[in-house]
Protein backbone atom coordinates (compact mmCIF):
# COMPACT_ATOMS: atom_id res chain seq x y z
CA UNK A 1 0.00 0.00 0.00
CA UNK A 2 1.42 3.38 -1.00
CA UNK A 3 0.86 6.18 1.49
CA UNK A 4 -0.46 9.61 0.65
CA UNK A 5 2.03 12.49 0.99
CA UNK A 6 0.79 13.79 4.37
CA UNK A 7 0.82 10.33 5.95
CA UNK A 8 4.27 9.57 4.57
CA UNK A 9 5.61 12.84 6.02
CA UNK A 10 4.28 11.78 9.45
CA UNK A 11 5.90 8.36 9.07
CA UNK A 12 9.26 9.89 8.09
CA UNK A 13 9.02 12.30 11.05
CA UNK A 14 8.34 9.51 13.56
CA UNK A 15 9.83 6.22 12.39
CA UNK A 16 12.63 4.70 10.36
CA UNK A 17 11.80 3.54 6.85
CA UNK A 18 12.76 0.06 5.66
CA UNK A 19 14.14 0.08 2.14
CA UNK A 20 15.97 -1.96 -0.47
CA UNK A 21 19.04 -0.81 -2.37
CA UNK A 22 20.20 -2.60 -5.49
CA UNK A 23 23.90 -2.85 -6.21
CA UNK A 24 23.68 -3.60 -9.91
CA UNK A 25 26.79 -4.86 -11.73
CA UNK A 26 27.48 -5.50 -15.38
CA UNK A 27 29.75 -8.23 -16.78
CA UNK A 28 32.76 -5.90 -16.36
CA UNK A 29 31.89 -5.68 -12.61
CA UNK A 30 31.08 -1.98 -12.92
CA UNK A 31 28.29 -0.60 -10.72
CA UNK A 32 25.20 1.17 -12.03
CA UNK A 33 24.55 4.54 -10.37
CA UNK A 34 21.86 7.09 -11.07
CA UNK A 35 22.05 10.85 -10.52
CA UNK A 36 19.29 11.53 -7.97
CA UNK A 37 16.45 13.90 -8.85
CA UNK A 38 14.81 13.92 -5.42
CA UNK A 39 15.63 14.27 -1.75
CA UNK A 40 17.16 12.75 0.15
CA UNK A 41 20.52 12.47 -1.62
CA UNK A 42 19.44 14.83 -4.40
CA UNK A 43 22.23 15.77 -6.84
CA UNK A 44 24.37 12.77 -5.89
CA UNK A 45 25.12 9.56 -7.74
CA UNK A 46 23.40 6.73 -5.88
CA UNK A 47 22.44 3.08 -6.32
CA UNK A 48 18.80 2.37 -7.25
CA UNK A 49 16.60 1.93 -4.20
CA UNK A 50 13.22 2.47 -2.62
CA UNK A 51 11.28 1.92 0.57
CA UNK A 52 9.21 -1.17 1.22
CA UNK A 53 5.49 -0.42 1.30
CA UNK A 54 3.08 -1.53 4.04
CA UNK A 55 1.93 -5.15 3.52
CA UNK A 56 4.50 -5.66 0.76
CA UNK A 57 6.76 -8.68 1.05
CA UNK A 58 10.47 -8.06 0.53
CA UNK A 59 10.38 -10.19 -2.63
CA UNK A 60 7.46 -8.12 -3.97
CA UNK A 61 9.26 -4.88 -3.14
CA UNK A 62 12.32 -6.17 -4.97
CA UNK A 63 10.27 -6.90 -8.10
CA UNK A 64 8.49 -3.51 -7.92
CA UNK A 65 11.72 -1.63 -7.32
CA UNK A 66 13.50 -3.31 -10.21
CA UNK A 67 10.59 -2.40 -12.52
CA UNK A 68 10.37 1.20 -11.30
CA UNK A 69 14.09 1.93 -11.23
CA UNK A 70 15.53 -0.41 -13.88
CA UNK A 71 12.56 -0.91 -16.19
CA UNK A 72 12.92 -4.70 -15.84
CA UNK A 73 11.31 -6.99 -13.28
CA UNK A 74 14.00 -8.96 -11.50
CA UNK A 75 13.60 -11.72 -8.92
CA UNK A 76 15.14 -11.53 -5.47
CA UNK A 77 16.18 -15.16 -6.01
CA UNK A 78 18.66 -13.91 -8.61
CA UNK A 79 20.28 -11.49 -6.16
CA UNK A 80 22.77 -11.86 -3.33
CA UNK A 81 21.96 -10.31 0.06
CA UNK A 82 24.86 -8.05 1.12
CA UNK A 83 23.64 -6.98 4.55
CA UNK A 84 21.79 -4.36 6.54
CA UNK A 85 22.86 -0.71 6.43
CA UNK A 86 21.58 2.49 8.05
CA UNK A 87 21.22 5.78 6.21
CA UNK A 88 20.64 9.04 8.06
CA UNK A 89 19.78 12.26 6.23
CA UNK A 90 19.04 15.77 7.45
CA UNK A 91 16.63 16.10 4.49
CA UNK A 92 13.35 14.41 3.60
CA UNK A 93 11.53 13.63 0.34
CA UNK A 94 9.09 16.54 0.84
CA UNK A 95 11.83 19.07 1.70
CA UNK A 96 9.98 19.96 4.92
CA UNK A 97 12.25 21.82 7.36
CA UNK A 98 13.13 20.07 10.61
CA UNK A 99 12.29 16.54 9.48
CA UNK A 100 15.21 14.19 9.01
CA UNK A 101 15.06 10.75 7.38
CA UNK A 102 16.27 7.44 8.78
CA UNK A 103 16.43 4.35 6.56
CA UNK A 104 17.15 0.76 7.54
CA UNK A 105 18.42 -0.59 4.23
CA UNK A 106 18.55 -4.16 2.98
CA UNK A 107 21.22 -4.23 0.28
CA UNK A 108 21.17 -6.74 -2.57
CA UNK A 109 23.63 -7.28 -5.40
CA UNK A 110 22.40 -8.04 -8.91
CA UNK A 111 25.03 -9.29 -11.36
CA UNK A 112 25.28 -9.23 -15.13
CA UNK A 113 22.64 -6.59 -15.75
CA UNK A 114 23.63 -4.66 -18.86
CA UNK A 115 20.88 -2.48 -20.39
CA UNK A 116 21.43 1.26 -20.02
CA UNK A 117 18.92 2.44 -22.58
CA UNK A 118 15.35 3.40 -21.68
CA UNK A 119 15.90 3.28 -17.92
CA UNK A 120 13.13 5.09 -15.99
CA UNK A 121 13.94 8.72 -15.14
CA UNK A 122 11.52 9.33 -12.24
CA UNK A 123 14.21 9.06 -9.56
CA UNK A 124 17.40 9.58 -11.59
CA UNK A 125 18.06 12.06 -14.40
CA UNK A 126 20.86 9.93 -15.82
CA UNK A 127 22.62 6.62 -15.29
CA UNK A 128 26.23 5.61 -15.58
CA UNK A 129 28.43 2.56 -15.02
CA UNK A 130 31.23 3.19 -12.49
CA UNK A 131 34.25 1.17 -11.47
CA UNK A 132 34.41 0.66 -7.71
CA UNK A 133 37.72 2.57 -7.60
CA UNK A 134 36.24 5.56 -9.41
CA UNK A 135 33.07 5.74 -7.33
CA UNK A 136 35.02 5.51 -4.07
CA UNK A 137 37.09 8.55 -5.09
CA UNK A 138 34.31 10.67 -6.61
CA UNK A 139 32.92 13.50 -4.47
CA UNK A 140 29.66 13.41 -6.42
CA UNK A 141 28.96 9.82 -5.31
CA UNK A 142 27.02 9.81 -2.03
CA UNK A 143 28.83 8.43 1.06
CA UNK A 144 25.99 5.94 1.68
CA UNK A 145 26.64 4.45 -1.76
CA UNK A 146 30.38 4.29 -1.09
CA UNK A 147 29.71 2.37 2.14
CA UNK A 148 28.60 -0.68 0.13
CA UNK A 149 32.14 -0.99 -1.25
CA UNK A 150 34.31 -0.16 1.78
Amino acid sequence: MKLDRATLIDVVRNTPLVSLDLIVRNVQKQVLLGFRNNEPARNYWFVPGSRICKSERISQAFERLSCEELGTQLSIQDAQFLGIFEHFYQENFAQKPGIDTHYVVLAYEVKQFNPLHDLPRDQHSQFRWWSVTDLLHAQEVHPHTKAYFQ
